[in-house]
């Protein structure tokens, strides 16, 4: 895949530990909900170093000293429905008191175009990083969508993550929002004939909700 400079592949061997018991299909839902929240938090420990920062004046039970915070609202969490509601738990380990947006896609059966039915965010979240989430980058039409939306309702610091991506996913969303970070925990290798990642590990939503 071509290399971007907006794009970071994390290859860190506890991510790709959780990633293979992930991909098992003999994985429960339960343990499948719990895992892709793991990874979700070491995804974010990684790419959030940069996050905003305050100091504030801290009474220790010695003396008075002056230490470094995240910034109020600092983060919003936007999950892309269904599927990106399983991430959500694990940036708010980190981030507990972020707030958090929905953004509802489909796709046009006959048009193959994904069409927003459902929108609402955090008040003031153009003033925060917003933080878009989703576990699979197929072919990246709902990212490239769902990040419009944003922008239009004036968001300007975005990033995208995915715990697991497709090369022409990852590609499609790179070349339209080149000023949106995206992280991904694992490239795989292709789609298949009917959009799903290979090797991929299934329906994210289905294994995440046990609808299927």
């Amino acid at each position: 895949m071509k290399e971007y400079a907006n794009v970071t592949i994390f290859d860190h061997p506890l991510i790709q530990h959780k990633v293979a018991i992930l991909r098992d299909e003999k994985t429960s839902t339960k343990e499948f909900r719990e895992l892709v929240e793991e990874i979700t938090t070491l995804m974010v420990y990684e790419a959030f170093k940069d996050v905003p920062t305050k100091k504030v004046m801290v009474q220790t039970p010695l003396e008075l000293t002056e230490q470094t915070m995240v910034a109020d609202n600092a983060v919003s969490i936007v999950p892309i429905l269904r599927a990106g509601l399983g991430m959500v738990n694990g940036v708010h380990t980190l981030f507990p008191l972020a707030r958090v947006g929905h953004i509802g896609m489909y796709r046009n059966e006959e048009t193959l175009q994904p069409c927003e039915y459902y929108c609402k965010l955090p008040e003031g979240i153009e003033n925060s990083i917003a933080i878009l989430l989703d576990p699979m980058l197929a072919t990246g039409g709902s990212a490239v969508a769902a990040i419009d939306a944003l922008k239009q309702r004036g968001c300007k610091d975005i990033r995208l993550m995915n715990i697991i991506g497709a090369p022409i996913g990852v590609e499609t969303v790179a070349e339209a929002h080149p000023d949106v970070k995206i992280y991904v925990s694992t490239l795989d290798r292709q789609l298949n004939d009917v959009g799903y990642i290979l090797p991929g590990l299934g329906d994210a939503g289905d294994r995440l909700f046990g609808t299927k």
